[in-house]
């Protein structure tokens, strides 16, 4: 996996693996956690399917359980990128999550189940960054 900027008009600055990872989030407008899937992964960030996204810049609060980790991760992220259910490109309904403050071990953890899952299933879990 590449740490390189993505300089395409996506503005994604590191490749994403298309897996599916049961998440709870939350944000100041919702009680509780929240549960759905994320459908995208990356060093970088998280998109989970939803039917109802949060606003961009939202501050999400996020409970990540990586396989083989002994406890789920919290981490914190900020709402990038929203796409509503039935919109006119027929996108996914979700949200794009760029993970923020995440100390560089945690960044590491979640590199390296990326890269793992990458070797796992070659070429069909890459989504390109310049989609």
């Amino acid at each position: 996996m590449t740490s390189e900027p993505d300089n395409t008009s996506s503005g994604r600055r590191a490749d994403r693996l298309q897996h599916e990872l049961l998440v709870a989030y939350r944000y100041p407008t919702v009680d509780g956690f929240l549960t759905d899937w994320a459908t995208n992964l990356s060093r970088g960030g998280i998109f989970i399917n939803t039917r109802s996204p949060a606003e961009v810049g939202t501050v999400v609060r996020l409970i990540l359980e990586l396989p083989g980790a002994p406890v789920p991760f919290e981490l914190r992220g900020k709402v990038a990128r929203v796409h509503e259910f039935d919109n006119p490109t027929n996108q996914v309904p979700g949200m794009a999550i760029e993970f923020v403050d995440v100390d560089d071990a945690l960044k590491a953890r979640i590199e390296q189940f990326v890269e793992q899952l990458r070797q796992a299933l070659p070429d069909a879990g890459r989504i390109p960054r310049t989609l």
